[in-house]
This record gives structure tokens, sequence and C-alpha cells, in this order.
């Protein structure tokens, strides 16, 4: 008997134990069959925030059909946030950057540069003057004894080049023109910049050129023109030793950066397989072409977007017009229709006769006076320069020269100028 009863309890307990388990899994599984959908809204709930958040930043996503189109869209959705934080560090700064670099006898031909770049713009200009030492009292007496002082502010900067091989950097192609290369390093809180050459004179507005960043694409770093129209008269499609971009090249004299994306972005090149950041990058370029190129940091310029074609913006020719767009005829349309927007006297025109026309323009900005009347003082003197230059190509084409500046000066407030 007592062994029936233990065998019994035995039983017992194993059936207890065995329905203690067994609700335990059956419990166990409703929990993890609801955990699942707790999760899953949750991951929803999320899903709908970001969507929200998103569209905050992208008012519109393109729709997209291929594996290229998968890429674009991620591009694009990149730049909108790249964007939208340059916005936010840009809003408060509602000045132009303009950077020059004045060597040698440079010295007036930068001054007539700057005062043509405050004679139309309308927000005011940060000028980035890196020149020599010798130069910085003169352009210090020069522009603080200009009226407007409210459309502008300047900044004196040394002539900086790396240390090592800084003798073999100051003297490629002009003096000190290769500082540009090394803007980007210099200018560290500069988030965007116009550079231009000594030998540029602005016809209409600053403002105008620097709204191409708007324009920029998600890629795009800088923008510069064409360095030439027609290719039967291009110097680096028949004569360059190294690689430049798209048919003919481009010139450097107007150049707009964008400095945080320059400074942020890893370059294709054709020295290592591994891509290089824009310091990283100039002294090895040097190094590989400095026997091959004539037009110094330009060439190398071109060399970088050669690698890099879809890091560059290119604008039209009448935005850095020089004597090639006429010294063989007309071969920049665009300023036949809409006039010359930024002259680029390069080839040291504006100081022998060799393009009358170009001499003209400069001389007419140099001699105005601040404050005379712009039609009187400017610009019809300079009309009547212009028709003693028709026995040159681009004289005959003098009418291009005063289009748009005319325009420029009729849109100047009354307050500034008046017609006697």
């Amino acid at each position: 008997m007592g062994r029936k009863m233990r065998r019994f309890a035995r039983v017992a307990v194993i059936c207890c134990v065995c329905g203690l388990c067994s609700v335990m899994y059956t419990f166990t599984q409703i929990i993890m069959s609801l955990e699942p959908k707790s999760r899953l809204e949750g991951h929803d709930k999320i899903a709908k925030q970001l969507k929200r958040d998103a569209s905050l930043l992208v008012p519109s996503i393109p729709k997209v059909e291929t594996m290229e189109g998968l890429e674009q869209e991620q591009r694009w959705l990149q730049s909108r946030f790249e964007t939208n934080k340059t916005d936010v560090k840009r809003s408060p700064d509602k000045w132009i950057h303009l950077a020059v670099v004045a060597c040698g006898e440079r010295f007036e031909e930068t001054v007539t540069m700057l005062k043509s770049s405050i004679l139309f713009n309308v927000k005011p200009i940060q000028f980035h003057i890196f020149a020599d030492d010798e130069l910085h009292p003169k352009f210090k007496n020069i522009l603080n004894s200009w009226p407007f002082q409210q459309k502008f502010h300047y900044i004196l900067y040394p002539i900086t080049f790396p240390s090592e091989n800084a003798a073999e950097w100051k003297k490629l192609f002009k003096p000190c023109a290769s500082q540009r290369l090394f803007l980007p390093l210099v200018l560290k809180d500069v988030d965007a910049l116009l550079y231009v050459d000594t030998d540029i004179l602005f016809l209409r507005p600053v403002d105008d050129i620097w709204s191409f960043f708007k324009y920029f694409n998600s890629t795009q770093i800088a923008a510069m023109a064409p360095e030439h129209e027609e290719p039967r008269i291009g110097w680096y499609n028949r004569f360059a030793r190294h690689p430049y971009y798209g048919s003919t090249g481009v010139n450097s004299g107007v150049m707009l950066m964008n400095m945080t994306r320059i400074r942020r972005k890893y370059f294709k090149n054709d020295m290592t397989t591994a891509r290089l950041q824009w310091g990283e990058m100039l002294m090895p370029l040097l190094k590989k072409y400095k026997f091959n190129i004539t037009w110094g940091d330009q060439d190398l310029l071109n060399i970088v977007f050669y690698h890099n074609p879809e890091s560059l913006f290119v604008f039209p020719c009448q935005w850095n017009y020089r004597p090639d767009h006429c010294i063989y005829g007309s071969n920049c349309k665009e300023s036949e229709e809409e006039g010359i927007f930024i002259l680029h006297g390069n080839r040291g025109v504006y100081h022998d006769n060799k393009q009358p026309a170009f001499r003209a323009v400069y001389e007419a900005i140099h001699n105005y006076t601040f404050g005379d009347d712009h039609f009187h003082a400017l610009l019809y003197p300079l009309k009547k320069e212009l028709r003693e230059t028709t026995h040159t190509y681009c004289g005959k084409l003098y009418k291009i020269f005063l289009k748009q500046l005319k325009k420029s000066i009729e849109g100047i407030p009354p307050n500034q100028t008046q017609r006697r």
C-alpha cells in the first residue's frame, strides 16, 4: 500500500511539472506572437516620423526607375541635405566674398578692378586681397578714401605658400598667381568665394555672377568659362601636353569656388589609385606636370577637372570676355545678344595699343571718380573712345562693350547717379 502511494505521488508531481511547463510554453508563444506586431508598429511610427522630418528638408523626390536613377536620387537627396546645412551656415552672411592676388606692378590694375566691382553691386562685398607686403599701405590709403564704405570691407593678406617649394609656387606662370590654388586652405572660414585676376572689369553687378552658386548641383564645386568657343583657334586642343577639361579647356581668370565642398572632396587623379583631398593633391600634381604646363595654375586646374568633370559648372563666355573672343572675328555669340558682362584684359591689352577697345574700357573706369555722374563721366566718354577703335576686329563690335554697361548704369539707384 505504501509503495502504491509513493508511485501515485511521483506521477502527480510529474503531471504538475508537465502542466506547469505547458502553461509556461503557451504563455511564451502568446508573448512572442504579439511582440513582432508591437515592433512593427514601433518601426512604422519611426518611419512616419522620419518621413515627416525629411519632408521638411526635401520638398519632392524625383521618381526613378533604373539603377542609374537610384544613384541620381541618392546624390539628389544628399545634395538637398548638404544644401540645407550650408544655407543654415550661410544665411547670416549677406556678403559676397571676392579674392584677388596682386604682386609686382599689378597695384593700379587691381584697384581699377575693385572699383568696377562696387560701381553696381547690390550686396556688400568682402574683399580678400593677397598682396606683396610693400603694397599693403597703398591699398589701405586708396580703399579708405573711397565713399560708399558700407558697400565693401577689405582684408589684406601676405602672399602665403607652403614652406616646401614656396619659391617654385610663387614663380609659376605669373608672379603669385598660383596663390589661388591655396585659397581653400588659407581662407578656412569662407564658405563660398569669387576669385578674379587683376585684369578683370565688372560691367554688371557682381551679385549676378555670384547667383550662379544656386545653380550648382550636388557634385559641382567650382565654375569657370571655356578657354575658347572656337576649337580651330583653341590653344589646349592644339598645343597642350597635359589633360584639360572638355574640348577646349577652361579659363580660370574668373572662378567661383564652393570652398566648403573643395575642402571636403576627395579627387580622382592620375598619380595614385587613391582619391586625394585638395591639399594633398597640389604638390604631386606640380611635380608630375611642371615641365608640361604653360599657363601655370590654370593648367593644373584643367588637369584636376579633366579627371573630375562632374565637379565643374561652366558659365557662358560673356562672363569672361577676352581678346580671343573678337581678335579673329566674333566668336562669343552670347555677348552679341546681351553684351559683355565681365571683361578680361589678359595679355596686357589694357596697357598697350594692340586692342584699343579693351584699353578704352579700362581707362574709362580707371579715370572715373566716385560721385561723378555715371553717364557723363563714364558712359558717354567711353562711347566716344570706342568709336575710334573700329579699325580693329574688336573695335568693330564696340556696341557689345556698351550694351550691358548702359543697363547697369540705368539700374543704379537715383541717389547714386543723376542725369544732367
